[in-house]
């Protein structure tokens, strides 16, 4: 399939450069019936029945950019994913000015040094703290990265790129979907009977790396570390066994569903790192209904949500959002999609 299938044009006052207040203003756009309506992110708990299950990630973002001294020259690292105790991959800017072996300091005493390079500016960072250690001195000398099209970078912004439910820390990006999700209305949907469960997947910078291939089959996704417990899985078989729906709250609680369906042909407690990409022809077997924010155009988000509603239906939803002057990407507002035919019984 060729990426400029998943094109659209944006005007860019539809880029939201902050979250409305409180969050649950937000518009939503109801796209599970036979017509579009235009809600709010307080009508959610309307749209739903009593039994159905809402899955949430609890991620939580670390201050993820570092900026460091490599040869006395300034280099960014963003990091994007742990692979030990006291290292992390992460893509750093301007790449050339890096080599392996080189070392980088964050401060006089917070270094680390270049174990690997990889492909698009990519490398792997030793740190000399690990554990605990390790994400205070990230968390003292580090800052949040919020997305560039946020263009006034401040610690008031820091403070809104956390979800309701962030507890575990990890992400590098949030998972924006939960960004609408306020103490009112999880009492009004507990008022509902609705189930909120949680799963972690630690966000990384890779998911939201623009598709740069002609074919979007060509494209590379990177590993992000997941979670699911024992007591979300039972949840959800008990949800479908009586026949309610599974909402997903995200593309991360998507993929980290669908990926662990994929890896055991059912759902089970289990934490892994997954590289899934969702595209057109993948079969969906958990997730019913997708809560999500509006994407940016050749994103792999928008090829997931085109693979789980179909690319005619989302390019309708598209349209519709942009006449209406839905607010676009991570401060923006939200639609609740419902997937093309059946989900399996687990």
């Amino acid at each position: 399939m060729n990426i400029d299938q998943f094109d659209f044009n944006l005007p860019e006052d539809l880029i939201a450069q902050k979250p409305v207040n409180p969050r649950h203003n937000s518009k939503l756009l109801s796209c599970i019936n036979s017509e579009l309506s235009d809600c709010h992110f307080y009508d959610l708990p309307n749209l739903l029945n009593p039994g159905d299950v809402i899955v949430v990630n609890d991620t939580k973002v670390l201050k993820a950019k570092l900026i460091g001294l490599v040869n006395e020259k300034k280099i960014s690292f963003n990091l994007h994913m742990k692979k030990s105790e006291d290292q992390w991959y992460a893509f750093c800017k301007p790449a050339k000015k890096c080599r392996k072996n080189d070392e980088v300091y964050f401060s006089k005493s917070f270094k680390a040094i270049i174990l690997e390079k990889k492909n698009h500016g990519e490398v792997l960072l030793k740190f000399n703290f690990s554990g605990n250690e390790l994400l205070d001195k990230i968390s003292k000398y580090g800052i949040t990265p919020l997305p560039p099209y946020i263009k006034n970078q401040n610690l008031e912004n820091e403070i809104h790129y956390q979800t309701f439910f962030a507890k575990k820390m990890g992400a590098v990006a949030a998972p924006t979907a939960g960004l609408h999700f306020t103490k009112e209305i999880i009492d009004s949907l507990i008022k509902k009977k609705v189930l909120i469960t949680s799963i972690t997947l630690h966000v990384g910078a890779g998911t939201f790396l623009p598709v740069k291939t002609q074919n979007i089959n060509d494209h590379k996704m990177h590993f992000e570390y997941f979670e699911i417990s024992k007591n979300t899985v039972n949840i959800l078989k008990n949800a479908k066994l009586n026949g309610k729906k599974i909402i997903a709250a995200g593309t991360t609680v998507m993929r980290t569903l669908e990926a662990t369906f994929l890896k055991f042909n059912d759902i089970k407690s289990c934490s892994d790192k997954t590289d899934i990409y969702i595209k057109p022809g993948f079969k969906f077997n958990v997730v019913d209904y997708l809560l999500t924010n509006f994407h940016l155009p050749k994103s792999t988000l928008l090829i997931l949500i085109s693979a789980f509603s179909g690319e005619e239906e989302v390019k309708k939803i598209y349209d519709h959002a942009i006449n209406k002057l839905y607010r676009f990407y991570s401060y923006g507002d939200c639609c609740l999609l419902k997937r093309k035919g059946y989900v399996n019984k687990i």
